[in-house]
């Protein structure tokens, strides 16, 4: 694993050049122009040095919507603004207005979703051998020191969801756990001050880690 910080050996490798033609991204769809580029969308930085870990589900769910936009969507809203363009004057054609907005839309999110693929390294929990330790994939039970009980799964920048529970690895809360283990108590910094927490359980619930619950 080159990133230490993850404690992540990912034994499965997949890499977004192997998918079928039909899926591939043309040159022009990614080229950055000086129209938009000041507009792209805010994203999670990877830590330099750093792969973009993620599971295999999340992998396959950016890749599906990769495809989605460059075979189906684009083509579909780039007829719509040809059309549009044909009905006269475009100042105050509504449809060539959105479409062209929509466009560029929908190019800075293939140039996102390009760049974040080919950075990715997919990480399979389910590979993992038997281990109390966690690792990226992990799905953590633990306790405050109130009692309560969280769970939290760990996975990739592009995967988070906080209503699952789901941190990026690179969360203070990730952070504080890689490399722990069942029954230690580890110590780590939130907005309201040091927390103890005491790991109560540690599992790898499948292939898809915890993406396969969507």
């Amino acid at each position: 694993m080159a990133a230490s910080s993850t404690g992540a050996r990912p034994p499965t490798r997949q890499r977004p050049g192997n998918e079928s033609k039909g899926s591939r991204v043309s040159k022009a769809f990614v080229k950055e122009s000086s129209e938009d580029e000041d507009d792209l969308p805010e994203a999670p930085a990877i830590p330099p040095g750093s792969k973009n870990y993620m599971t295999p589900g999340g992998y396959r769910r950016m890749r599906s919507e990769l495809t989605r936009l460059v075979n189906t969507e684009r083509p579909e809203v780039t007829r719509t603004v040809s059309w549009a363009a044909s009905n006269g004057d475009r100042s105050e054609n509504g449809d060539y207005i959105y479409g062209k907005k929509r466009l560029r839309e929908i190019d800075r999110r293939i140039r996102f979703l390009t760049k974040r693929l080919e950075a990715a390294e997919v990480v399979d929990p389910a590979q993992r051998g038997a281990t109390d330790q966690v690792f990226f994939g992990a799905t953590v039970v633990y306790a405050g020191a109130d009692g309560e009980e969280k769970e939290i799964t760990i996975v990739g920048l592009d995967e988070v969801d906080p209503a699952r529970r789901w941190v990026s690895w690179v969360s203070p809360i990730a952070r504080a756990v890689i490399k722990a283990r069942e029954g230690d108590s580890i110590q780590f910094h939130t907005p309201l001050g040091l927390e103890t927490i005491e790991i109560l359980e540690v599992r790898y619930d499948s292939s898809d880690g915890a993406a396969s619950a969507a």
